[in-house]
């Protein structure tokens, strides 16, 4: 059994220092740019060569996020990226979008290429579409389960990777649009705003609240990962990796969070697992929303939110005793030890919450430094509290401590070596260092030994001398001297010469790391502009019912596509789909079947029945969500679309798909008309875009309904979703949440996406199909919108400009 890697996060130089020294196998970084997490510190080139060579020294693998959608503007500057990153020596770059790795393929051709987990790949038909892109290892998504995992090993031999510790995404990594729609900032594109974070209250058509005065209002806020307890089962099924989420987070974080993992890794493997009671307050204690193995064991529903405080709960240390106003003195009893420099906060009864620095500290009267469990501890405090708030110790100062020993130069731990000194009359003295793999570092002296009149070279003066490593990365391990009996050589020479010959050997070591080969580079190319020629747009209407189908069908729409993920709940039969491919054509009406875009191991095989089945139905295409049903719905040679879960977002990738031979690709919604005219000047494969309804933000396992109306996580939700329920925001906009056949959750934006006083302007860009997403709308919505856009389309009727009950997405503002 090959051992599991640790791989931590870096979003410093000085997290760096913290993961090597705290035992981490492998680390992730981001450069300052087409990472996720551009709000942590990250790598500039020049941290980025510094880092990969410490890292190296110490046989630690660096991986570099290259996982944002990138843009067409942004091509050629991240052709010179991946090539920097390849001559590096990086082991390895993580990746979301499939024109980034075709473009890494052909320009930096040794670089090894791991998929993000925002390529929401969740099943084992994903890992081997993974695999045959190109892709060494695949960050599986967090929401897959053990079993699932085991499923997944079973039938392939890619590297599997897996979150273990950290912060979780409530939606599906990859196919959440809820910061961008809300606030402008992608999370697709590295600048997640974490709406998931706020405060919603879950309410009726009626504007009723739904929940009780006893839930919180961070319905979408989840736990904290936390999976140190049930390493042996992670490690049984097979993964390869373990990743601990927090490139946000400062040095302590990494350095406390990866030495628990070490050691219980290491216990493993020692046939002697164990958590140290000390490891789980520790990981309590530097950070956690409380904590959960979210998916892993079961689906949790409300046991996985942090429903009452979306950050840093910290450790519970006592109870107020009493509160003097007059003098503002606090007295709580100690359920656990704190002392001066603590940062804490009191969850006070009324108020919400009253968080200070402890800068004094009083027991019995006395000022102390410290105060132990089970002890009365006084101090002041800047707000008014009651007796009996709890209070929690959400910055451990002596933890902190500890954990800052991790990182700093003076901090690094050292790499055993072994020394030979030859020291001869009328010869240069030679000193050579080796470390354990052979690597040797050698210096000579310009002076030459001499017979000593007062001070021969002895052993305790060459061992003093060759000690003195403090600021090299190594510690003497042994050493040997040959030497004349009546030899000198100044101290000075002595000391120059270790020191060159230990440069020497850290070049060596750097050097002689299993580095990536520099590949023959081809030359990167946009696909060259194409004639598009002017063409008549088609109105498509997405729905989720036979009924809305043959509604549409009659309201004259071009295209109709049902199925897919439904927002009623029910699941479209097949006899349903037959009745819906026969009445379109007939109407001469262009039928397409849809699939959904989230797909589990559990049921990739009733996706895949499902897709043979619709194809008997000679549907005019299929709309693909989700990229592990590719493969298998290309044996049917039915015309493929795509929907936008594949966030096709430049040149690159639709030319990857164009080669594949799929039909037509509905665009990202985060594109701006602007790009959007870019990208379909250069291919001459159809494109859609979406015009009208409700876009999807968020895809969720997760279901506030039946979490908390209902028991999810008692295996029962009574049904909790069936009546219209919205999520309220802090700005009163209410988003529709709804669920589809799978039970799975999806958030909808509180505003209806209307580009239709701009539908021309589209059309004129050269895209075949405006769809019009009618699974959120009624009869009489449907009417009216297939109208207005025909009159646009075909009528060329002018449209008045969308008014401020519509938004008009990201067609012309964009995404950060």
């Amino acid at each position: 059994m090959n051992k599991v890697e640790l791989l931590a996060p870096a979003g410093s130089f000085e997290a760096l220092q913290a993961a090597i020294n705290a035992g981490a196998d492998a680390i992730y970084l981001g450069g300052s740019s087409f990472g996720a997490r551009q709000y942590a510190s990250n790598f500039d080139n020049e941290e980025l060569i510094r880092a990969v060579d410490l890292a190296h020294l110490y046989r630690i693998k660096i991986y570099v996020t290259v996982n944002t959608l990138i843009d067409n503007k942004e091509l050629t500057p991240l052709v010179e990226y991946l090539q920097f990153l390849e001559m590096i020596g990086v082991d390895a770059i993580i990746v979301q979008d499939i024109g980034v790795i075709e473009l890494a393929k052909k320009v930096a051709p040794n670089l090894h290429l791991h998929a993000s987990t925002q390529m929401s790949i969740m099943n084992s038909s994903g890992v081997e579409f993974a695999e045959k892109l190109g892709i060494k290892r695949v960050v599986l998504a967090r929401e897959c389960s053990l079993v699932e995992l085991e499923e997944i090993r079973s039938l392939t031999s890619l590297e599997l990777e897996v979150f273990v510790h950290g912060a979780l995404c409530v939606c599906y990594s990859g196919q959440c649009l809820m910061s961008s729609l809300i606030g402008g900032r992608s999370g697709n594109r590295g600048r997640c705003a974490q709406p998931c974070r706020l405060q919603y209250k879950l309410i009726d058509d009626q504007d009723q609240e739904l929940l009780s005065s006893e839930d919180g209002q961070y319905l979408l806020s989840p736990k904290d990962l936390n999976t140190i307890e049930i390493i042996p089962e992670l490690i049984r099924a097979g993964v390869t990796s373990f990743k601990i989420e927090g490139r946000m987070k400062r040095p302590e974080y990494v350095a406390i969070v990866v030495e628990a993992y070490r050691r219980a890794i290491d216990s493993f493997y020692e046939n002697n697992f164990q958590v140290p009671e000390a490891d789980k307050r520790n990981l309590t204690q530097i950070f956690n929303r409380d904590f959960t193995t979210a998916y892993l064991k079961e689906r949790p529903g409300k046991t996985m939110i942090s429903d009452k405080r979306p950050n840093n709960r910290g450790v519970q240390i006592g109870r107020v005793l009493r509160y003097e106003r007059a003098s503002n003195l606090v007295t709580i009893k100690l359920e656990e030890d704190i002392q001066v420099g603590d940062g804490i906060e009191f969850w006070v009864t009324v108020g919400g919450r009253v968080g200070m620095n402890i800068a004094y500290l009083e027991v019995n009267g006395e000022e102390v430094t410290e105060a132990f469990k089970g002890q009365e501890a006084t101090f002041i405090i800047p707000a008014a509290v009651r007796d009996s708030d709890r209070v929690f110790r959400t910055f451990d100062s002596k933890l902190m401590k500890i954990a800052g020993r991790f990182y700093g130069e003076s901090s690094m731990k050292k790499i055993p070596v072994t020394a030979f000194v030859e020291a001869k009359v009328g010869e240069p003295l030679k000193i050579t260092f080796f470390d354990k793999e052979g690597n040797s570092g050698t210096a000579i002296s310009d002076f030459l030994g001499q017979v000593a009149q007062k001070r021969p070279l002895t052993n305790e003066t060459v061992e003093k001398q060759l000690i003195r490593l403090g600021n090299t990365a190594f510690t003497l391990e042994q050493w040997e001297l040959q030497a004349d009996d009546n030899v000198m050589f100044p101290i000075s020479e002595i000391n120059d010469t270790r020191r060159r010959a230990s440069e020497e050997l850290y070049v060596k070591r750097i050097s002689s790391y299993p580095e990536n080969k520099i590949g023959k580079s081809q030359e990167y190319k946009l696909p060259a502009p194409k004639q598009r020629l002017a063409i008549d747009s088609k109105v498509v209407v997405h729905v989720d019912s036979l009924d809305k189908a043959k509604f549409a069908i009659l309201q004259a729409a071009d295209v109709v596509i049902l199925g897919g993920e439904n927002f009623n709940h029910r699941e479209i039969r097949i006899e349903d789909c037959e009745s819906f491919v026969r009445i379109a054509k007939k109407a001469g009406v262009k039928a397409v079947l849809g699939t959904p875009r989230i797909v589990k191991e559990f049921n990739l095989a009733y996706a895949q029945d499902r897709l043979r089945k619709m194809s008997k139905l000679k549907p005019d295409a299929l709309l693909i969500g989700n990229l592990s049903l590719i493969a298998e719905a290309e044996k049917y040679k039915i015309p493929l679309w795509l929907d936008f879960g594949f966030n096709t977002y430049n040149s690159l990738t639709i030319e990857y798909w164009e080669n594949r031979g799929l039909e037509t690709i509905l665009l990202s919604p985060e594109l701006t008309l602007v790009q959007i005219q870019e990208l379909a000047s250069r291919t001459k494969i159809k494109l859609e875009c979406l015009v009208q309804g409700r876009t999807e933000m968020m895809v969720s396992e997760y279901c506030i309904a039946g979490s908390f109306m209902g028991r999810i996580h008692e295996k029962d939700c009574y049904g909790a979703c069936s009546k219209p329920m919205f999520l309220l925001d802090r700005m009163d906009e209410k988003l529709p949440v709804v669920t589809d056949q799978f039970c799975r959750m999806h958030i909808l934006n509180a505003k209806e996406l209307s580009v239709l006083g701009y539908s021309q302007q589209i059309q004129e860009l050269g895209i075949n199909y405006l769809r019009i997403d009618a699974r959120y709308m009624n009869f009489d919505e449907i009417k009216k919108h297939v109208k207005e856009y025909k009159l646009a389309l075909v009528d060329k009727q002018p449209m008045p400009e969308t008014n401020n009950k519509y938004t008009k997405g990201h067609y012309f503002r964009g995404v950060l």
